[in-house]
This record gives C-alpha cells, sequence and structure tokens, in this order.
C-alpha cells in the first residue's frame, strides 16, 4: 500500500469511530466498511482489537454493531486454548518487539514498575493472544491502534502507535492518510485530532 486502498479506509474509519459512537450509527459505519471492501474476518479482529484499546464495554458494543451487519463470527483460534500460553508469550514478545523496536526494554521495565500483572497481560493477552492472530496484518492493526486511540486522551499511547506504524512497515504517507480517515468522524473532538496531528508531527520530525 503506498496510501490506504478503499477497504483499509473502511477498517480505519470504524476503528475510530468504535470509541465513540452508539450501536445504531456503529452499525451503519461497519455496514458501510464491508461496502468498501473490508472483510469479515478484518472486522472481527478490530472488534478483539477494541477490547484492548477502548474496555470490554465498548468492545461489546462493537461486536454487537458487526453482528448486525455480519450475523455469523469468525473462528476463534487458539484464543481459548489456555495450553497455548507459551505460544501466546513468544508470539506476544515477538510482536511487541517489532512495533516498539528500541524502546522494547524500556517499555517493559516501565509497565513492570507500574504492575508486574500488567505487563504480563499486555504481552500474554494482548499482543499474543490477540495482536498477533493471523486474519490481520500488524500494519492494518497499527492503523487500527491508531485509529482506536486518536479519540481518547492517551498521548503517551498514541505516539507509541504511530512510531509502531512506521516500525512495523507502514509509510509516513499512509500514517497520514489514517489520521485524514479518522478526522472524518464528526463525533471526535476537533482538540483530539488536532494533539494527534501535533504528536504526528513530532514522530516525523516536523517543528
Amino acid at each position: 500500500m503506498s496510501v490506504l486502498d478503499g477497504p483499509t479506509r473502511g477498517l480505519v474509519r470504524a476503528a475510530a469511530a468504535i470509541p465513540v459512537l452508539p450501536l445504531e450509527p456503529l452499525s451503519a459505519v461497519m455496514r458501510s466498511a464491508r461496502e468498501e471492501g473490508a472483510s469479515a474476518a478484518w472486522l472481527d479482529e478490530l472488534v478483539l482489537a477494541a477490547v484492548l484499546f477502548a474496555g470490554f464495554p465498548r468492545g461489546l458494543v462493537a461486536a454487537g454493531a458487526l453482528r448486525r451487519v455480519e450475523p455469523a463470527a469468525g473462528d476463534a483460534g487458539d484464543a481459548a486454548d489456555y495450553s497455548a500460553w507459551r505460544d501466546w508469550e513468544r508470539r506476544g514478545v515477538e510482536l511487541c518487539r517489532r512495533i516498539y523496536g528500541p524502546n522494547y526494554e524500556k517499555l517493559r521495565e516501565n509497565v513492570r514498575n507500574l504492575h508486574p500483572a500488567l505487563d504480563a497481560w499486555i504481552i500474554m493477552d494482548g499482543y499474543g493472544r490477540t495482536l498477533s492472530r493471523p486474519a490481520l496484518d500488524p500494519v492494518r492493526r497499527e492503523f487500527c491502534s491508531i485509529a482506536l486511540l486518536v479519540p481518547q486522551d492517551t498521548p503517551h499511547q498514541l505516539h507509541s502507535h504511530l512510531r509502531g506504524a512506521l516500525n512495523v512497515g507502514a509509510t509516513p504517507e499512509q500514517v497520514g492518510d489514517v489520521l485524514k480517515v479518522v478526522g472524518e468522524c464528526a463525533e471526535i473532538p476537533r482538540a483530539r485530532l488536532a494533539a494527534a496531528r501535533r504528536l504526528w508531527d513530532g514522530v516525523r520530525g516536523v517543528h
């Protein structure tokens, strides 16, 4: 992708809407994403990621919105196979290293200082059990992470995933396009969008 294709734009638009829209309008956004070519599998993965980035309540609303458009849920994979925990941990470490690059060790240290359980959950359940599922590639996952975070007051996390998108292979033009698509969601406060653009300027070294 040199710039975002139609299916990816639909996916990003749905991600941006999850933190801010109620069930009925969000269902309409999910339907539009499907019409733009975003696969049901991609949207299922977005819903699962939303649990991590926006919490279980919003994740359940997102799942309900998607089920109105695509009644059949996707494959659970190994998500319910607790004997796979070593695979979750391995995959989680690998993906987290890719996203955070040279900041990986510092991230782990910072999170452990917040609480060691958070460190374990982020690696095993977040990056391993959820975000390393094969139905959606890491670049599009990072686009979704950015879109889910822009409406929220989480600048450190947003900054990390703006960098993370580049670390997993996105181009600056693609990330800029993600922010433009997110900006099309009228329900996101303009101040949040402006803050996201400032963070992106900092990542790019623009003053």
